[in-house]
């Protein structure tokens, strides 16, 4: 059985994960359905279509042997083919269900088990019969955003896409090659020493000068609840036509604005509030086939939640981004994941839950942006209606904002710890509210 050692970003997700702090991702899928079994049908699908994907086999197993070969990986991990491989075990059928989101919670809210492949599909049937939902919960250690959505993708009806581009392998090289690097070695030894400084500093600068709100962090409770906005993204590129900056801008402008509405309206307020916002960049290249895992950076900026102008919100996220951009993914607060590189696997999994803690001091509230294709998704010929993506969230914080757009609508996917954040549907109400004032100023 061949295994690959698990990349150190991988690695660091599957040892920071605790039972109040599962550390997978969610999709949220509905489907209009043709028939009341098509629900069950759907499961039997993805069943039968599960046993042909290979990267959904893949399960992840502790490494606590040295090896001759590799002596550095002790502590590590592996991720190798499951020869127990049973679908029918990932995927389960659930009773009819009025309310999607509610089942979504409690669901994301269990750990995937982690002696076997980790990822699940959850299908809740609705009661009327007419539409029903898919829960994808994969691992961020088995995948990061792009490689779970093409995991997904593969179980959903075939579609015509490009064929992605494979990289050349690099031929091995022999000492002598080795030697001759040396210098180049050296040269991005120090650049990474510099890189690690550079980001200490910027993770300790972040936390510096401005509140965040107590509604953002809260103890773990290892409870969930969801929630799923649908905005028309013609309102999006008015905005982004009128006032400039890019749709990314706005739609975390938006988020922006949101969460000052919901912290006035809950009473917490939102004066002198800027939470931390970490942006995660992925450093796949487009359409290039790659590795399983994570290949991810960020950036981190502070979201304008004290300003009570709009527009005024816009103009600050967009310098804040044109800053990071500027800089690059792999300088500055954000870019702290690409650290893990640099650290052994048994450090990995001594230091997991002190790293797990320390999110807090890095972050207050993540908010992602996952690209879906703009051709039409479908199972068993039942067309996807909506996406609504989720994000794990980290000790200390009690919600995450997960962003895709599909065929010309916005979907805004929300977790929070349900205990910490009850009126969770009072601040995605407040994500329209948001989209119709950034409107409403730029003349609709």
């Amino acid at each position: 059985m061949t295994s690959d050692p698990l990349a150190p970003l991988d690695l660091a997700f599957w040892n920071i994960e605790s039972a109040a702090h599962p550390m997978h991702l969610g999709a949220l899928g509905l489907f209009a359905a043709h028939a009341p079994t098509a629900g069950a049908h759907a499961a039997d699908l993805l069943a039968a279509r599960a046993a042909g994907v290979p990267g959904l086999r893949m399960r992840i197993r502790d490494v606590w042997q040295p090896r001759a070969r590799a002596p550095l990986a002790f502590g590590g991990a592996t991720r190798e083919s499951d020869p127990d491989f049973d679908p029918l075990a990932h995927v389960r059928l659930h009773a009819p269900t009025r309310d999607f989101h509610a089942d979504a919670g409690r669901l994301m809210q269990r750990p995937l088990e982690r002696g076997r492949p980790p990822w699940e599909a959850h299908v809740l049937p609705a009661e009327d019969g007419a539409s029903f939902a898919v829960l994808f919960k994969f691992h961020h250690a088995l995948a990061d955003g792009l490689r779970a959505l093409a995991l997904a993708a593969a179980l959903l009806d075939p579609m015509d896409l490009p064929a992605p581009r494979t990289r050349p392998e690099e031929p091995p090289r022999g000492l002598l090659s080795d030697v001759r690097r040396l210098p180049e070695l050296v040269r991005g030894a120090l650049s990474d020493v510099g890189r690690a400084l550079d980001i200490g500093a910027s993770v300790a600068v972040s936390g510096l000068g401005v509140r965040s709100s107590a509604a953002l962090t809260s103890e773990a409770t290892g409870t969930r609840r969801t929630a799923g906005v649908i905005i028309d993204l013609d309102d999006v590129h008015l905005v982004r036509k009128t006032a400039g900056g890019t749709v990314n801008d706005v739609l975390i402008a938006v988020v922006a604005g949101a969460l000052r509405r919901w912290l006035d309206e809950r009473g917490d307020g939102s004066e002198g509030v800027a939470p931390r916002a970490l942006i995660p960049v992925s450093r796949r290249r487009p359409r290039t086939a790659q590795p399983p895992g994570n290949r991810l950076s960020g950036y981190v900026m502070r979201l304008p939640v004290h300003d009570p102008d709009p527009l005024g919100r816009l103009r600050a996220v967009r310098a804040a981004m044109d800053r990071n951009k500027d800089a690059g993914p792999h300088r500055g607060a954000g870019a702290v994941a690409l650290l893990a590189d640099h650290v052994p696997p048994l450090a990995h999994r001594l230091g997991g839950p002190l790293v797990g803690q320390a999110a807090r001091l890095w972050f207050d509230i993540l908010v992602t942006s996952v690209p879906l294709p703009s051709l039409g998704l479908k199972l068993g010929g039942h067309p996807v209606t909506a996406v609504f993506p989720f994000a794990p969230l980290a000790r200390g914080q009690s919600l995450a904002v997960a962003v895709s757009t599909y065929r010309g609508r916005v979907h805004y996917g929300l977790v929070a710890d349900a205990a910490a954040v009850p009126d969770l549907d009072r601040l995605a109400a407040a994500l329209t509210d948001e989209v119709a004032a950034l409107r409403a100023v730029c003349g609709s």
